[in-house]
């Protein structure tokens, strides 16, 4: 049985740790796995701490190949087994943040490696650039990412949109200013079909 892989995209304070939580209680049942990125294995944790809180200076590209190398990681030594046991997993970020942070922000030219799968669903929790930064800045400390200018970010989201609209199929559209509670709904509402067609 083919496992189901779940993805959760969007800007900085889109809110999707909230909803990836409130996801991973609703499907405690189902055993998922939840992973984040960059991370999930020891290079992964390394290759995070270097890309979001070091004051190592990089070009788009080398940021770029460095997330690329702790997802491949996190792909041979956790997605990959995972998904071949059947089961669910559920990812804070994958591939299409290269394709908006580096790509959409850093102007890198990005591509989808041909071993990368395909998520099943991804969900983009969509909020203006502004209004994710000031929910960022009553977090606390910002990493390196996060501190980029507004125009970064509202570059990030232009992205995130630009590839949620290109494949319907693949991506659900939400608006992250709405309550924790109603997204949570409407991710499983959309997530209902797969779950019909491979019952726990």
């Amino acid at each position: 049985m083919a496992g189901l892989f779940v993805t959760f995209e969007g800007p900085e304070g889109s809110g999707k740790s909230t909803q990836i939580d409130l996801l991973r209680s609703a499907l405690a049942g189902r055993n998922p796995l939840i992973v984040r990125e960059p991370g999930g294995t020891e290079l992964g944790e390394r290759l995070r701490d270097l890309l979001l809180h070091s004051e190592h200076r990089m070009s788009a590209e080398a940021e770029m190949y460095l997330f690329m190398a702790a997802r491949a990681e996190l792909l041979a030594s956790r997605i990959r087994p995972a998904l071949a046991e059947g089961r669910i997993v559920i990812a804070d970020r994958y591939h299409d943040s290269t394709l908006a942070y580096q790509g959409g922000g850093r102007r890198a030219r990005t591509f989808w490696p041909p071993d990368f799968p395909v998520p099943d669903r991804t969900f983009l929790l969509a909020l203006p650039s502004e209004s994710g930064l000031e929910r960022q800045r009553e977090r606390g400390a910002a990493d390196r990412l996060e501190q980029e200018p507004l125009q970064f970010h509202r570059a990030v989201a232009a992205a995130y949109e630009v590839m949620a609209r290109d494949d319907p199929r693949r991506w659900r559209r939400l608006d992250a200013q709405l309550p924790p509670e109603e997204l949570h709904r409407q991710v499983m509402e959309s997530l209902q079909a797969f779950f019909e067609a491979s019952p726990a």
